[in-house]
């Protein structure tokens, strides 16, 4: 009986994860007993995390190409989920990967919403050119074009997601306002885009199997708020002060070079790709449905 469970199990479709972290988690119980999923960690010490969640568990290193090779025609499913490298314009660890993958397959890509810049607050669509302020959001560019060309190359389904800022219960800016870090006045604020972290999973499992090819998706739910008023709300539901707000200048004295390179990017981004041609429903519409059930620190 076991043998039999095993072999059924050895046919399932194959998923492959590459940088399961966070979103990685929370996609696995998504994929359940209906697909042989693999895990790309770097750390052994997650072997058994991984393997308690349903994946198979594969050390490789995506800066060590030498360590990749047993990924090449492994899956024909792949969620790419890993960070480019910290320095550099270009995204050499989706290099290193998309160089082995020659296979025919469906890939989605978590890229950054970071890749369009400062769009002055406007509401924006897939089509509008990128336009990267950051070495951050230039890796990604980099990154979406890397797969572009695989796609092309291998005849390949690709799906990009575009992702803004990431919330759950566990993944709330508490630490910067336990420390009062300022925002900015209201009148000199910038909008900011939020998905929840399992509306995030439950998408990228919908792009994987409904996605058009080789096509742009917004990851972003229907919340149209000010960075500081996103402050605010989470604020009064842990039941911490309101951060002070101050003018851009003086706060340039205050918060990191990486924080204030956000507080200098407005921009609203439209969702009806992902409701009109994915289909896909929200389970937390707006950040307001999303923090409910989170209880005070």
């Amino acid at each position: 009986m076991k043998k039999n469970q095993k072999c059924k199990k050895i046919g399932l479709p194959r998923v492959l994860i590459v940088g399961c972290g966070d979103i990685g988690m929370r996609i696995l119980p998504l994929l359940g007993a209906h697909f042989r999923v693999f895990a790309v960690t770097s750390q052994a010490s997650r072997c058994e995390e991984l393997r308690a969640a349903g994946a198979i568990p594969l050390i490789a290193n995506l800066d060590e190409p030498a360590t990749l090779a047993r990924l090449a025609g492994l899956a024909s499913l792949i969620i790419y989920l890993a960070p480019p490298p910290s320095e550099g314009v270009s995204d050499t660890r989706s290099r290193h990967l998309a160089a082995l993958l020659s296979r025919r397959c469906c890939l989605v890509y978590v890229s950054t919403s970071g890749v369009y810049g400062d769009c002055g607050g406007a509401l924006i669509a897939e089509t509008r050119t990128v336009k990267p302020h950051n070495l951050r959001a230039v890796r990604r560019v980099d990154a979406e074009q890397v797969w572009r060309l695989w796609a092309r190359r291998t005849g390949s389904a690709l799906s990009i997601l575009r992702v803004p800022g990431i919330y759950a219960a566990d993944r709330l800016p508490l630490e910067r306002l336990k420390k009062g870090l300022p925002a900015l006045l209201p009148e000199q604020d910038v909008f900011t885009n939020h998905i929840h972290a399992d509306d995030l999973a439950r998408l990228v499992m919908q792009a994987l199997f409904y996605g058009s090819p080789n096509r742009v998706y917004h990851a972003v739910d229907d919340s149209c708020l000010l960075m500081g008023e996103y402050f605010d709300l989470v604020a009064d539901r842990v039941g911490l002060p309101r951060v002070p707000r101050l003018a851009r200048d003086e706060l340039v004295l205050q918060v990191s070079p990486a924080m204030l390179s956000f507080m200098g990017e407005s921009r609203r981004m439209s969702n009806l790709r992902i409701k009109g041609e994915l289909g896909f429903r929200l389970r937390y519409p707006s950040v307001v449905d999303g923090v409910v059930g989170i209880g005070v620190v």
